[in-house]
C-alpha cells in the first residue's frame, strides 16, 4: 500500500531526548493509519505506516503490564 505522507504533521516520541537525538517521530493526520520514522537519520526519509489497530498493540507490548 501506498500512502501519501507529504505535509503530515509530526509529533516527537515521548521517549525521545531532548537534545534531539534518538528522534521517533509519528503523525496524527491519517485516520485509521500510524505514520512512523526516525527523523534523527533522515528527516525527510523512509516513512513506516501501521494500521492504528497494530501500532496500538506494540505500544502497549513496549509498556508492558500496568
Amino acid at each position: 500500500m501506498r500512502t501519501d505522507v507529504n505535509g503530515l504533521s509530526w509529533r516527537k516520541s515521548s521517549r525521545s531526548n531532548s537534545d534531539g537525538a534518538s528522534c521517533v517521530e509519528v503523525s496524527d493526520d491519517l485516520p485509521g493509519l500510524v505514520p512512523v520514522r526516525d527523523s534523527k537519520q533522515h528527516a525527510t526519509g523512509p516513512v513506516l505506516v501501521f494500521p492504528a489497530a497494530s501500532w496500538a498493540s506494540f505500544i502497549a507490548a513496549v509498556k508492558g503490564p500496568a
